[in-house]
């Protein structure tokens, strides 16, 4: 926090907070309309609402953000409702902030700045809370700034580190530098660790549930796993990633994550130290996209999500778009504008089950487009491959004969090899597909023949 005036960031504080921002020109917002999302952050960071200011104006004051009138206008309204705080819908730069809160009197916390106090009161893992104060640190560097008078004095004379004449901020900045770098480390240790982990699963068709913030991914976790994950009807309620095995109608199993969610103008430091707690997001096979359909803003925030998947580089990843809490809805042509974003979005209410089959219908078409469709006799020897078969691949049908049980699967690549490995032998690709892993043995898929000798 800038200057001797200070919020505790990590208890409830119950500071009542005046909200302000910009809008564009000719936009019909009331200014309560326009800063919903805001006033919803503050409520989770503990701040009481007390008020919106909006402006409307192309861009903002490279000084003083809102223009002069405007300011004073916000003063006024500071003072009349004796709030102890001011916070900005968008990020603010060091001088922005100091003339606002010289104008005001109080202190000016931007749209970053807020967010970060919500993941700081959020984070619960040694993770979390590492990739949070990264963040942090990074965000207050250039934000640096004493409380106390000493940030005049100098230090210096032999013996004294840091040199004489260096200022106290400098040594501040210093000690910034080497928690930063220090932190840095731990995380990419983490990130090294997570990656070897994931590596290491069973190879399961992996699903990654990604979205805006409050869209019910916590929700369709534990509705489709039964992982008990923390789902309340609050922004980032949740921050760590989660992975569950989820067994799809028919008996098939793949794995399904849960991530931390998105949310408009994002830090970008955020998106930065949160690397390691998306890698579960960067390795998966099919994202499901969840945007709360009942929103007013969900098309906004449809287009936030894809932002943030464009800068983490996932953004060209197989999709599924789910429309949620369409139990909301009195009118369904409220989704009108989502489909045109994706005309094959399906509305789900993950509340109360409705839309779920269209949801697990169109996971099983995307598992038939991208896996493998053949025909394998499992001989009688290799019979303990049949637990694997039902967990790891989805079972078109299977009939026994004396020679073993004849199964058409849909599977992929490196499962169909462990298969053919373990004794299963190919008898045909049931989709004129001749594109089979070889056997370990180098026999001729689908034949009985041995393989062909060397030349020479």
């Amino acid at each position: 926090m800038r200057g001797d005036q200070t919020i505790d960031t990590q208890q409830g504080h119950a500071t009542e907070a005046m909200l302000f921002g910009l809008v564009p020109l000719g936009d019909p917002r009331t200014a309560a309309e326009a800063l919903t999302e805001l006033q919803q952050l503050a409520e989770t960071a503990d701040f009481v609402p007390a008020g919106c200011v909006v402006q409307h104006r192309r861009h903002a004051d490279p000084h003083s953000y809102l223009g002069s009138g405007k300011l004073e206008e916000l003063a006024e309204v500071v003072k009349l409702a004796h709030s102890g705080a001011v916070i900005c819908d968008d990020s603010l730069t060091p001088n922005q902030a100091k003339t606002i809160e010289a104008a005001v009197g109080v202190p000016c916390i931007d749209r970053s700045e807020l967010i970060l106090q919500i993941f700081g009161m959020h984070a619960r893992t040694p993770q979390a809370r590492l990739q949070v104060e990264l963040a942090a640190l990074q965000y207050e560097m250039p934000r640096l700034r004493r409380r106390w008078t000493h940030l005049e004095r100098q230090r210096g004379g032999i013996g004294v580190r840091g040199g004489a004449g260096e200022k106290q901020i400098d040594v501040d900045r210093n000690l910034l530098r080497t928690r930063i770098a220090t932190v840095t480390r731990e995380l990419k240790r983490i990130e090294q660790h997570k990656v070897r982990e994931v590596q290491g699963r069973p190879d399961l068709f992996t699903i990654a549930l990604v979205g805006y913030t409050n869209a019910g991914k916590s929700s369709l976790m534990n509705r489709l796993t039964d992982a008990g994950v923390l789902a309340e009807d609050k922004l980032f309620s949740t921050l760590d990633t989660r992975t569950r095995p989820w067994r799809l109608p028919g008996g098939r199993t793949v794995l399904l994550t849960d991530t931390v969610g998105f949310l408009r103008k994002l830090p970008h430091q955020l998106v930065a130290s949160f690397h390691a707690t998306l890698e579960e997001a960067l390795h998966t096979d099919l994202l499901l996209l969840l945007v709360d359909g009942s929103s007013p803003e969900a098309v906004e925030q449809l287009r936030a999500v894809d932002e943030v998947l464009e800068t983490l580089g996932v953004g060209a990843l197989p999709r599924i778009t789910v429309l949620n809490k369409i139990d909301r809805l009195d009118d369904r042509s409220a989704l009108t504008p989502l489909w045109q974003v994706d005309p094959r979005a399906i509305p789900v209410s993950v509340h109360s089950g409705e839309g779920l089959p269209d949801l697990f219908a169109a996971i099983q078409e995307h598992l038939a487009a991208v896996e493998n469709r053949v025909e394998i006799l499992l001989p009688h020897s290799a019979g303990n491959l049949h637990n694997e078969i039902r967990n790891r691949a989805t079972v078109l049908s299977e009939f026994y004969t004396e020679d073993g049980c004849l199964m058409e699967l849909q599977a992929s690549p490196a499962l169909l090899g462990r298969l053919l490995a373990g004794g299963a032998v190919p008898v045909s690709s049931a989709d004129g597909d001749n594109d089979l892993p070889a056997p370990a043995d180098g026999q001729v898929p689908g034949t009985d023949a041995p393989p062909p000798p060397a030349e020479g």
